[in-house]
Order: C-alpha cells, then sequence, then structure tokens
C-alpha cells in the first residue's frame, strides 16, 4: 500500500497590527506589493486612539496586540501604526529575536532622506509621535544634518475616519497645519512625510496645501517595500504554488465601524462578518 504524505503545512500569513483602521493603508500598500500573501490584521479598537496615550501604555497595548498574533502564527509582524513604532518597535523585537519585526518610521525616514534636496524635512504625525520624537532620531541617523519639523495633526484622524477627505473642512485643517512650512519661502522643507497610517486618505489636500515643490514620502509605501526586501532575503515569500491567499481580520470592539469605516482605507470593501472580536 502507498504511504500517504503528510500534508504540508499552510504558508503562514504576515501580522499586521495598528490602533484601529489607520493601518489597513499599510495593509493596502502591503498588499499591492505582495499580493500572493496572506495576511492576519488587529485593530485594537477597544483602545484606540494611541496617539494621545502615554509611551508605556502603548508599549503595553502593542505587545499584547503582538502577543496575540504570533499566538495564531505569523512569519513576520508589522508595527502598522507610527505611535506604537516609536513606544513599543525594541521592546517587540527583544520579545521576538527570531521574527522579523518592521515599523513604520525607518522605512519612512530613510525615504524622506532619499527625497529631501535641502536637508529641511517635515513631519506630520499624532500628538504622540511628536512628543516621542522619533522621526526626527530616525531622519538623525541617516542624516545627522538634516532639520526636521514635527507637526501634530490630531484633526486629521478625526476626518480620515469620518471620510471628511475633501471638501472645506479637509483643505482649511491642511491649510493650517502646513502654513508653518508655506511661511518658511525658499527656505521651507521639501520633503514631507506622513507619520500617521491615517494620513494617505487625506493626500490631495495635503498636496494641495503643501504645493508643488514638496516631496510626500508615504511611510506605508515605503514600509511595504522593506517587508518585500526582507521577506526576499529571508526566503520567507509564499511560493506561487500554496493557493489562494486569505485575508484575515480581528478587531477589539465594534466590529460593524472597524468594516465600515476601515473598507475607506482598505480600499475595498469589508464586511463584518469577516471581522472576528477579541479580548486582549
Amino acid at each position: 500500500m502507498e504511504s500517504l504524505k503528510p500534508l504540508a503545512a499552510a504558508p503562514l500569513p504576515i501580522g499586521v497590527f495598528d490602533s484601529g483602521v489607520g493601518g489597513l493603508t499599510v495593509l493596502r500598500a502591503l498588499r499591492a506589493a505582495l499580493p500572493a500573501e496572506s495576511y492576519l490584521y488587529l485593530g485594537d479598537t477597544a483602545r484606540l486612539p494611541y496617539g494621545t496615550k502615554s509611551e508605556h501604555t502603548v508599549a503595553r497595548y502593542a505587545l499584547q496586540a503582538a502577543d496575540e498574533l504570533v499566538e495564531r502564527g505569523i512569519k513576520c509582524l508589522v508595527v502598522a501604526c507610527n505611535t506604537a513604532s516609536a513606544a513599543a518597535l525594541p521592546a517587540l523585537q527583544q520579545r521576538y529575536p527570531e521574527l522579523p519585526v518592521i515599523g513604520v518610521i525607518e522605512p519612512g525616514a530613510r525615504a524622506a532622506c532619499a527625497a529631501s534636496r535641502n536637508g529641511r524635512i517635515a513631519v506630520l504625525a499624532t500628538e504622540s509621535t511628536v512628543r516621542a520624537g522619533a522621526y526626527t532620531r530616525a531622519i538623525a541617523r541617516v542624516r545627522p544634518d538634516a532639520e526636521v519639523t514635527a507637526i501634530a495633526c490630531a484633526l486629521f484622524v478625526a476626518l480620515a475616519e469620518e471620510g471628511w477627505t475633501e471638501g472645506a473642512v479637509a483643505k482649511a485643517a491642511a491649510e493650517r497645519y502646513l502654513a508653518p512650512l508655506r511661511a518658511g519661502g525658499a527656505g521651507a522643507s521639501d520633503a514631507l512625510v506622513l507619520g500617521c497610517t491615517h494620513f494617505p486618505v487625506l493626500l490631495p489636500v495635503i498636496v494641495a496645501a503643501a504645493g508643488a515643490r514638496v516631496r510626500i514620502v508615504d511611510s506605508a509605501a515605503t514600509t511595504a517595500a522593506e517587508v518585500s526586501s526582507l521577506l526576499a532575503a529571508r526566503a520567507l515569500l509564499r511560493p506561487a504554488a500554496a493557493g489562494a491567499p486569505s485575508l484575515r481580520f480581528l478587531a477589539t470592539d465594534a466590529v460593524s465601524r472597524f468594516a465600515a469605516v476601515g473598507g475607506r482605507f482598505l480600499g475595498t470593501p469589508i464586511e463584518a462578518a469577516d471581522v472576528e472580536l477579541i479580548d486582549l
């Protein structure tokens, strides 16, 4: 009798987490860069926003979210949240030394340094990310002579989640936040980092307020490129023969809202029935 061969284990997904739906812009970029991969996304919607909380609290939440994803089986962890990347990346890398753990700040900082001609770089972020100074330090490691202007843009988060991404209110907010850059004249920043995963959905009004001479760096896209390179270097890319990839969602609260709002960030509809409610 011919012996039966054991079934090969399904390739592990890439784990992605954020405080809510903003990280879905990173997931969107990941799916565009690596369409054959499977993904497991966790939105900690019960405890959002992370951007107004202390660094200690954010680090604790991030470790709990990562523990959940790792327990379910992932091959790579993407911290799709600027605030969590700033507060918790070293702790996550220390807890999981064998697991590739990638945040959004370092890739965005490197891309900004490459994009800037005059060394003056602006960062739009949440209050917590600005307060932590994570982008300033990351940019300085790549380009010590760079001048960084960090601007806390809390209202952008609310506008993005409400879907007010265009029109008079979004335009006025963008112009108000970016006024210091325009006032700088010829010496103003010529590269602008979207240092919050909510902000890519506001890209048109940000571009209009910043002006044509400013190069926009989307940390979601740069993070996806880094994940792609890292998985290829470690021979962890999902083989083409592995079958159709999967896409699963976890949320800690408000599943219906996660699905309704998240579809705008992901660029494709999300059904509430496809979101698993979990407790961290």
